[in-house]
């Protein structure tokens, strides 16, 4: 079982602008709401300096997970899910073409935002986690990113499920000393308390996906967490919360995803603790 993804145009500002949080969105008329596509540079032009897969990024990430304290979500009317972020090496250029069948499952429906297209191309390099887009025949969330991981059965804790989850869904096996830590647990508006397990691969590893479940696995370099244009915040009318966006590739990662992945950039890389549960998923999502 895996969550989340892409969503339709909504007003946007920009999560960079002085005076700008997340948690305090511009108001109506304000020029932060909404940038332009042609002032937003294309996600290709946005590149960084890679991050080296190599033990001192280990201990770095470990001491930042060590340090703080863990936010936790207690709600009896929701079940209990974990996610496997898994750390791994990978090579500059190995994406450049997406395994998925992108354009077939995209057809004429419109892409979020000029310039985007849906496919995960350029990303790698360096230090990475493993991304899957989930299988287009699945009954819910078909054809979407999202983490490793589902519910916990009967007993196991969240890192047993993450563990588990991580070998059903894309034939890795680790054990359980590789775990460098948990992140905030995000409550779902679908019903789940999903608690992300950040997981060192040690190496570039081999994941087969399960074709039931995963079409693809993607090495997506940590850098690209850190683009510019990186994290988005955007209005809805049904919520005062702001959904939150990570663009990544020729794509935009809302949450669960979203709001797991910005844990890592500000946890794991930049030792920031910020709370993300009071961040919003798409309304898409809400079921």
């Amino acid at each position: 079982m895996t969550f989340i993804l892409l969503l339709p145009y909504m007003d946007t500002y920009d999560a960079g602008a002085p005076g700008v949080h997340p948690e305090h969105p511009a108001g109506p008329g304000s020029p932060l709401r909404q940038q332009s596509a042609a002032r937003r540079p294309c996600p290709h032009s946005l590149e960084r300096v890679t991050i080296p897969y190599d033990e001192a990024l280990r201990d770095r990430i470990k001491g930042h997970l060590a340090r703080h304290y863990r936010r936790e979500v207690t709600d009896p009317e929701k079940r209990h899910a974990a996610v496997a972020v898994v750390l791994v090496d990978s090579s500059l250029g190995e994406d450049r073409v997406d395994p998925a069948p992108v354009a077939e499952w995209i057809g004429d429906r419109p892409m979020p935002e000029p310039g985007l297209d849906g496919r995960m191309v350029g990303v790698s390099g360096g230090a990475a986690f493993l991304l899957c887009r989930r299988a287009s025949r699945l009954n819910a969330h078909a054809a979407q990113w999202a983490l490793p991981g589902g519910r916990l059965d009967p007993g196991e804790t969240a890192v047993d499920a993450a563990l588990r989850e991580l070998h059903e869904e894309v034939d890795i096996d680790l054990p359980g000393s590789t775990v460098l830590g948990l992140l905030d647990d995000y409550p779902t508006r679908s019903g789940y308390v999903i608690t992300p397990v950040v997981i060192w691969g040690g190496g570039r590893l081999d994941p087969h996906p399960a074709p039931d479940e995963v079409v693809a696995v993607y090495r997506v370099g940590l850098h690209q967490l850190q683009r510019d244009d990186s994290p988005r915040f955007v209005t809805i009318p049904e919520s005062p919360r702001p959904v939150v966006q990570i663009p990544l590739g020729n794509d935009l990662i809302h949450a669960p995803t979203g709001a797991v992945l910005l844990q890592v950039r500000w946890w794991c890389l930049e030792g920031r603790h910020d709370p993300v549960d009071e961040l919003e998923q798409p309304v898409f999502a809400w079921r």
